[in-house]
């Protein structure tokens, strides 16, 4: 008798719809898991009895389940208490992985794309979105794994998936060292942020202007702030002293967020350097500059100290 299929573990991708629950599914299935969506729940334990078919590997597989409001017979708590069962009556790891969007970002895409709000068939998307963050809230409470879509495009969206998925990933904590432009938001998936703002700015510096904080030019310029050594110092000593707790605590996950205005200049000479000092301590950090290729536009930096 061939065994009963035996996922390594289980995850429930859920969240709200345009959020990239497909690209989540699809990246995972790229990484080898098992990707079933809109299953009901109450199919489950038939699925997880369900021999593996005739010619697949044998090695346990992780399995992905995709389910929203479109699942028949969706009820948050009722998942919940679904999944509650799971995990008392088996030994894998059962998680749940929500993706969440902004309402006026989850409209724009719902206008680009001409769709329709599943919830909303005959109505504004706003009205569908509404009522589906209502239904989906005891889940978005609920996830272990939230993941905020609104900034990411599809390639980024893949990124994290891969990062916090992949097999061969190891148990230490993935981080990430990240440059930002606090005029076009914060980072809604950053753990610590700090303001470059008090730092001297080559925006306007005519010459280093259309430059980056890649370039040699712009980094001098910032270094030489008086103010630069010192606070950069402890904040890298700061973060020595944090990381290895965090990992000690189990987290999985950090982001480290460097924040200009512009998100060109210092934000960027300041990632580079703290990436690099990060790595000399042992580190392994990922780095994304993610407003580096706007256009400098006057109206959106600070005025010029006097």
């Amino acid at each position: 008798m061939s065994e009963r299929l035996n996922p390594e573990r289980i995850l429930l991708v859920t969240g709200m719809a345009g959020a990239g629950k497909s690209t989540a599914l699809n990246t995972l299935e790229d990484l080898g898991w098992e990707v079933v969506e809109n299953l009901p729940l109450s199919l489950l334990d038939r699925l997880l009895d369900t021999p593996p078919a005739e010619g697949t590997s044998p090695e346990r597989r992780p399995l992905a389940l995709g389910i929203d409001t479109r699942t028949r017979g969706f009820d948050s708590e009722a998942v919940l208490q679904r999944v509650g069962k799971l995990r008392k009556k088996s030994h894998q790891e059962v998680a749940i992985l929500f993706l969440d969007c902004a309402g006026s970002e989850l409209e724009r895409r719902y206008d680009e794309t001409r769709r329709l709000h599943p919830l909303a068939l005959d109505r504004p998307a706003s009205d569908g979105i509404a009522r589906e963050r209502e239904l989906l809230a005891p889940l978005r409470q609920g996830a272990e794994y939230l993941l905020d879509t609104t900034n990411l495009s599809r390639n980024e969206l893949q990124h994290e998936i891969r990062t916090r998925f992949a097999e061969e990933r190891g148990p230490d904590t993935v981080l990430s060292v990240m440059s930002f432009g606090f005029a076009r938001g914060l980072p809604r998936n950053a753990d610590l942020v700090f303001d470059m703002r008090f730092l001297r700015n080559p925006h306007w510096d005519r010459e280093l202007r259309p430059m980056t904080g890649l370039d040699k030019a712009v980094g001098d310029y910032i270094v030489e702030d008086p103010g630069y050594e010192p606070a950069i110092s402890q904040i890298e000593q700061l973060l020595l002293t944090l990381l290895p707790r965090y990992a000690s605590e189990g987290k999985a996950y950090v982001t480290v967020a460097f924040g200009c205005t512009g998100g060109r200049h210092r934000s960027v000479h300041v990632a580079e350097r703290v990436a690099r000092r990060l790595r000399e301590a042992g580190f392994s950090p990922t780095v994304a500059h993610r407003d580096l290729a706007t256009a400098p536009r006057d109206a959106v930096e600070e005025p010029k100290a006097r």
